[in-house]
């Protein structure tokens, strides 16, 4: 598989560019492992604390990824193979990631929330050959759920299962005696991560070793990550933001420590503060709230923490004001897309700087370009439409010629579809979305999706899902249904019921609804979205 065929790579000007630079290192995930393990054997390179708490050193995880590799080798999974990974924050899952790294296979990062539509999709698109998943996780038996898809994917051969396998294969069965494997190249590609996505089902973002090491180690630079950092990894550990910015492979790269908070919670994750002596975590907006609040009447000592950087959406000012004197660190703002691009504020910002901004991007040759509604760049200061391309933002989407087309100028600019200006500094502040995405606590919701299965209702005419504003989430969603005249009575608990019944994650079921006669339309007669978003938050204030 090469990455110029299944996505669009980066011009061999850039490319050379880029690698004189420095920014590429023609290093790979699983070279990196095996010399930090050969630097420090001793070091804690992992902490997995629940049931019990298991530690991995840099060594013992060297050598069992260098086992788990083996075994997936000697199951057929090869170099460019697609390896569905739907794993909670567990050992096991770095365990598997790094392996699949080292064979030169793909993970697909599937979050543990996602159910049978988003995941047969995943598998059936990738044309994966393999799935992982936990016996059990927040009361739901994945097993069941796989055995569901594996019927439906003729490319999937292989279910491996962390904990009791039931049918599939007890994942503690796979590793097996080391032997050389070719590995990939740098510049190949290392995995495919989730888009956010507005047209239904994620689209799948191609990231290299070269250019996905690079955000990592420009990461650390500017968090101040090295050997001695502790890393709690609270949020899902197959998002973007908490396994690179800088996350816990980025704290791999440097020698430190990641420990995985099994639950986000401040019950769960400030004992775990204060006994692994935590230095610096990532937080989305409204968790960030809920510790803001905690931190007040907890007896547990937080001092150790020294930074903890917040994003996955927009954290408004007067929250973020409130973060540093309640849990005694320094706040980094973090404002990025798996895509590529990563911004943040700087620890020798000034305090007005960090809590109004999202910060400054990476890399010296992260090229910004704010932009009206055709193309044009703004006046500096002014409110646009952020495009982007540099080392770490891909050049298209995985499979996905059409829809590259549309998120994609000419010349390689990628369309974030968020609404910017940039300040005197150069700091972007982020206004919001131009996509109808909605950023529901960092978890992203595509309206069209949600629509289609409304659709199917019996009872249901029509129907638009739009954001409305939230002081704890940020977003909710509302589903705005038109009921057919001549059916069964309807009612909003009836209509999140039957999108439960699709099998989506529960992220994505309405938060509200609400039954109309008409939607406004625009001059075309396309209903005006914008028109219900403004009446949605009118009713909501």
């Amino acid at each position: 598989m090469t990455p110029g065929v299944d996505a669009p790579t980066w011009p061999v000007e850039f490319a050379d560019r880029y690698r004189a630079a420095g920014y590429w290192r023609g290093e790979t995930f699983g070279g990196v492992l095996r010399e930090r393990a050969t630097a420090h054997p001793d070091r804690i390179a992992l902490v997995d604390p629940a049931p019990e708490r298991r530690t991995w050193t840099y060594r013992e995880l060297d050598q069992r990824v260098d086992r788990l590799a083996a075994g997936f080798a000697a199951r057929g999974i090869t170099r460019g193979d697609r390896v569905v990974v739907q794993l909670p924050n567990v050992g096991e899952f770095i365990e598997v990631v790094l392996a699949l790294f080292r064979v030169g296979a793909l993970p697909v990062f599937a979050l543990p929330a996602h159910r049978d539509t988003e995941i047969a999709y995943f598998c059936s698109f990738a044309e994966a050959v393999a799935y992982v998943v936990p016996d059990r996780h927040a009361g739901y038996d994945h097993r069941d759920l796989a055995s569901r898809v594996k019927r439906r994917t003729p490319s999937l051969k292989h279910v491996f299962v962390a904990g009791e396998p039931g049918e599939h294969t007890a994942l503690r069965e796979v590793p097996c005696e080391p032997r050389p494997l070719p590995g990939p190249a740098p510049h190949e590609l290392a995995f495919l991560q989730l888009s956010g996505g507005t047209t239904g089902v994620p689209k799948l973002i191609p990231r290299t070793h070269d250019d996905y090491l690079y955000s990592l180690w420009g990461s650390n630079d500017i968090c101040a990550v090295d050997a001695d950092t502790r890393f709690l990894v609270t949020l899902p550990a197959a998002h973007n933001f908490p396994m690179s910015s800088p996350g816990w492979l980025g704290v791999l790269y440097a020698g430190g420590t990641s420990v995985l908070c099994p639950k986000p919670d401040p019950a769960t994750a400030f004992p775990l503060i204060e006994r692994e002596r935590i230095t610096m975590t990532g937080l989305v907006p409204p968790l960030a709230l809920v510790w803001t609040d905690a931190a007040a009447h907890t007896a547990h000592d937080l001092s150790s923490l020294e930074s903890v950087l917040v994003g996955g959406a927009k954290y408004s000012e007067q929250a973020a004001r409130r973060l540093e004197p309640a849990l005694g660190c320094r706040l980094m703002q973090v404002f990025g897309m798996a895509e590529g691009l990563v911004n943040y504020t700087r620890l020798d910002d000034d305090f007005e700087t960090i809590v109004s901004t999202q910060g400054l991007p990476i890399s010296p040759d992260d090229e910004i370009r704010v932009v009206d509604d055709h193309g044009n760049d703004v006046a500096e200061g002014e409110f646009g439409h952020l495009l982007t391309r540099g080392p770490y933002t891909i050049r298209g989407y995985w499979r996905a010629p059409e829809h590259n087309r549309d998120a994609f100028t000419e010349d390689g600019f990628y369309r974030t579809g968020d609404l910017v200006r940039r300040t005197p500094t150069g700091h972007l502040v982020v206004e919001g979305r131009a996509k109808d995405q909605i950023n529901r606590g960092g978890e992203k919701v595509a309206p069209e999706e949600i629509e289609n299965i409304i659709l199917g209702h019996p009872s249901v005419h029509d129907v638009s899902v739009v954001a409305v504003p939230d002081a704890y989430l940020g977003e909710r969603s509302l589903a705005y249904v038109i009921r057919r005249e001549d059916a069964e009575p309807l009612t909003s608990v009836a209509v999140k019921r039957f999108v439960r019944e699709h099998g989506v994650a529960a992220y994505k079921i309405p938060d509200l609804v609400e039954f109309v006669d008409a939607f406004p339309r625009t001059g075309v007669g396309k209903i005006s979205k914008k028109h219900l978003r403004t009446t949605a938050a009118d009713q909501q204030s």
